[in-house]
């Protein structure tokens, strides 16, 4: 027996989808709402990527400048030089870490000197006298401490220099525990170094003299080419020079301007000014900062 085919069988079946057609012009009105969009995002976005590198490069200067002030406050007065005083792109200066003041009164008859316990040895400037007593707390010396005694001179040369003409000298005393007095080899200090103050400051032997030197100052492609450095340990150099090799570390870079001027105020502060600028981007960004100096030892 055959069945007779449904009428419902004949009919064509119904397909769902797009077009080639629909499917353009879906993309070109995607592509135009998109245009549209990016527009008006662009500006924010745009703004939004340079105040973040404005606020990047301000930083990096603010913090550059930061370490640069708190290590010059700590200056051996009259230790800060430069090259040119109206401006510079390097300045050095001898950092402290503690100082106190020397007995100055004459011993009474029987105390004991140098070579014994030093109690109530006076820093005779008339002698080359190698040791005195600090009058004050203690001090804890490390190797290679350094002491300068009456830094008066603006040229900035004297605590440079450790020769008879100096105030510079090695302390060779024991290290590492309090002590109350300090043993220095036997070099005379000259005259001008006894005052009423009676202060001598102790530098850091792990330090020395320091300079902070902005090298290859410049822009080329919207960038800043230059490096700002820190220099250290590398001795003491009686008639200034800028140093090179290690040890030194990097402060900032794509340095586009720097600038370090001094100028002694009177004959107890000093103020150094610096001026450093960044370039990143085409965007420049420049900071300025007076550091006050005190050159009363």
């Amino acid at each position: 027996m055959m069945r007779r085919p449904s009428p419902f069988s004949l009919l064509p079946s119904r397909q769902c989808g797009f077009t080639l057609v629909e499917m353009i012009v879906v993309i070109v009105i995607t592509g135009i709402l998109g245009s549209m969009v990016a527009m008006f995002i662009k500006a924010p976005v745009q703004g939004y990527m340079d105040s973040a590198r404005r606020a990047e490069m301000t930083g990096i200067a603010d913090i550059a400048l930061h370490r640069m002030g708190r290590d010059i406050r700590t200056a051996v007065p009259n230790s800060v030089r430069l090259p040119t005083p109206a401006g510079s792109t390097y300045i050095e200066f001898l950092p402290t870490k503690a100082g106190g003041r020397y007995r100055a009164n004459p011993a009474p008859s029987g105390a004991v000197k140098c070579g014994g316990t030093l109690a109530q040895d006076i820093l005779d400037f008339t002698i080359a006298d190698p040791c005195f007593e600090i009058l004050g707390p203690p001090i804890t010396f490390d190797p290679r401490d350094y002491i300068v005694v009456g830094s008066t001179q603006p040229d900035g040369n004297p605590p440079y220099d450790d020769t008879a003409a100096g105030i510079l000298r090695m302390y060779i005393g024991a290290t590492g525990a309090p002590a109350n007095s300090v043993v220095t080899f036997g070099v005379q200090f000259p005259a001008f170094a006894e005052l009423p103050s009676h202060r001598f400051e102790v530098v850091p032997g792990n330090q020395r003299a320091v300079t902070y030197s902005c090298e290859g100052v410049g822009v080329a492609g919207g960038e800043g080419t230059g490096t700002l450095r820190r220099y250290w340990a590398y001795g003491f150099n009686a008639v200034q020079v800028l140093p090179s090799g290690p040890p030194n570390a990097v402060l900032a870079d794509r340095i586009s301007s720097c600038s370090f001027a001094y100028a002694p105020v009177n004959q107890r502060n000093g103020l150094v000014a610096i001026t450093l600028g960044i370039t990143r981007g085409n965007e420049s960004i420049s900071l300025y900062q007076e550091v006050h100096v005190n050159n009363a030892p």
